[in-house]
């Protein structure tokens, strides 16, 4: 913990600017942070966000989403919305996921964020290898160091907590609405009382948990029908 914590005080976003971006000015420089939330799910899409911020925008809440209380997520979200520059949000279906891979998804979530937002630079959370139309700069533990990133994570999750409370009220059996489509022992059980549905990130779930269900989708239409991406222009 004492080193993560060091880490984080020792950063310098005006430091980090000019140094990735050839000497770039943090003053007048739109910095897009990008981040995904979903990755480690059962169910549902996988969703990312990209935000550029005003230079000088600071909130107390604008800090990693998983640091923050649904209630907080949902207090700042739209003052994210309303100050940025640029928002926009991609998701990528548990249709595709299955189709290509969580690897493939990882990295296409955040091309085609990039491709959505103009800006002076791109950078994301993690260490992941993007090949994308424009440079993107991975930073381990981004969402806790440059507050686009942290922006970002807060638009991501608040839009995908949405999206799994909406698949609930259809299919309620797994309790999508509370567990947000992670494997925790309500959304097992479930899988194994009554199937596995086209929501579910099939193989994923079988590499994860190595056959403990049987992931047979029942004949059941996928209720989840926006693939691709959502755009929001601040």
């Amino acid at each position: 913990m004492s080193s993560k914590i060091d880490s984080v005080s020792r950063f310098s976003l005006r430091r980090f600017v000019a140094d990735t971006f050839e000497g770039a000015d943090m003053r007048h420089f739109d910095l897009c942070g990008m981040d995904e939330v979903g990755r480690g799910a059962f169910a549902g899409p996988l969703t990312a966000a990209a935000v550029v911020l005003p230079p000088q925008f600071r909130h107390p809440l604008l800090r990693d989403s998983k640091q923050l209380t649904p209630a907080q997520r949902e207090a700042v979200e739209p003052v994210i919305r309303e100050v940025a520059r640029a928002c926009a949000v991609v998701e990528i279906s548990a249709a595709d996921i299955n189709l290509r891979g969580m690897g493939w998804a990882n990295v296409e979530v955040f091309r085609r964020l990039t491709d959505m937002v103009v800006a002076d630079g791109y950078c994301c959370d993690g260490n992941l290898r993007i090949a994308a139309s424009r440079p993107v700069h991975c930073l381990p533990k981004g969402d806790s160091l440059v507050p686009a990133i942290a922006a970002a994570s807060i638009i991501a999750k608040v839009h995908r907590d949405a999206v799994m409370c909406h698949l609930h009220n259809a299919v309620p059996d797994y309790g999508w609405a509370r567990n947000k489509g992670y494997g925790v022992p309500e959304h097992r059980e479930a899988i194994r009382r009554i199937g596995a549905h086209a929501e579910h990130r099939r193989a994923f779930i079988a590499s994860t948990l190595q056959g403990e269900f049987d992931l047979r989708v029942e004949a059941q239409a996928n209720l989840h029908t926006q693939i691709g991406c959502m755009v929001a222009s601040a």
